[in-house]
């Protein structure tokens, strides 16, 4: 019988993390994923794979909690990962987020083997749930050497990204995704970019306004199929996390980095200048028409790198443990 294999999907990148674990065990395991409570994008995406259940997430990125609540909600997460930990589980693989933490707890206390997963674009710093269950992981799973800075007793897989599911196409317009929550500053200087075609995602950015701006671009907050405007780009501008990945090594795209500074948790300065060097794109220093543009032109004459694939080599090692035991 094929193995049973568990994946936290705690929302945007890290849901992709999963998806693209997963992509790669499809056929050879079966899965069940640990996916944040309301998430509907999440599920949306994992609910054709495997098996799920609905997890409280202790804390966003844009809404900080009080000590106390997040104690309270880890408590309830735990007990909801206890009792819906399914039968049979071979190991659970913890994609981040603080979602993960509960999930990684209730495995941990039934016996269960625990893979932990750091993000590939926290190259010069560690993400805090990461940096948490290495104390107590079986394995640490990593992109790049670099990290075993942080990280000594690791395992270098190769980045993760989602498998291509569109063939790449040149479709003549620059592609602006910043994932979930959106980036509004960067989105006010590119409504003013000489560009004739442009596809933006906003996220929780209201898209309105820049539609009325730029009437013949196209605008929306939020696409459960980002993977088709990724495989028309010309560049990708975008965000540190699985969406750059994917965009350089699965589709063959430019890309040029955008670090946000408003959302910490989501790494650094450095940790966006960094993945863009791995990438072989441009990190954008300055962000405002002049530098936007120019980042995107010097992104179009760089080819993209290749590296092993992480997620396949994740399989593999999934698939071996579950074959010792």
């Amino acid at each position: 019988m094929e193995p049973l294999i568990g994946l936290t999907a705690g929302g945007g990148g890290h849901t992709g993390y999963a998806v693209a674990i997963a992509q790669r065990l499809a056929g050879r395991a079966r899965l069940f994923f640990f996916v944040s409570a309301g998430d509907e994008w999440s599920i949306g995406r994992v609910k054709g794979l495997g098996g799920f259940i609905e997890v409280p997430r202790l804390r966003s990125p844009d809404k900080p909690v009080p000590a106390i609540m997040t104690l309270h909600r880890l408590a309830a997460a735990y007990l909801r990962s206890l009792r819906g930990m399914p039968r049979g589980l071979s190991l659970l693989v913890s994609t981040g987020s603080s979602q993960a933490v509960a999930p990684s707890l209730a495995a941990k206390t039934l016996g269960k083997r625990l893979f932990n997963l750091e993000c590939s674009d926290r190259i010069a710093t560690p993400t805090r749930t990461a940096r948490l269950l290495y104390r107590f992981a079986d394995e640490t799973l990593l992109a790049w050497e670099e990290q075993l800075r942080l990280y000594p007793r690791g395992v270098v897989v190769g980045p993760v990204y989602e498998k291509a599911e569109h063939k790449p196409y040149k479709g003549g317009y620059v592609l602006f995704t910043m994932g979930t929550y959106g980036y509004k500053e960067l989105f006010d200087q590119v409504v003013k970019l000489g560009l004739e075609k442009a596809v933006v995602q906003t996220g929780k950015v209201d898209p309105e306004p820049y539609r009325k701006a730029r009437p013949g671009w196209v605008f929306f907050d939020f696409d459960p199929d980002i993977g088709k405007w990724i495989a028309g780009a010309d560049v990708v501008v975008t965000h540190p996390g699985v969406t750059a990945l994917s965009a350089a090594l699965a589709y063959g795209k430019p890309v040029v980095i955008v670090h946000n500074p408003r959302w910490a948790l989501a790494g650094t300065r450095e940790d966006a200048r960094m993945l863009a060097e791995k990438l072989n794109g441009v990190f954008l220093e300055e962000m405002d028409p002049p530098g936007i543009m120019s980042a995107i032109r010097e992104a179009e004459s760089r080819p993209p790198p290749r590296y092993p694939d992480g997620a396949e080599n994740i399989a593999k090692l999934i698939l071996s443990y579950a074959q010792e035991h």
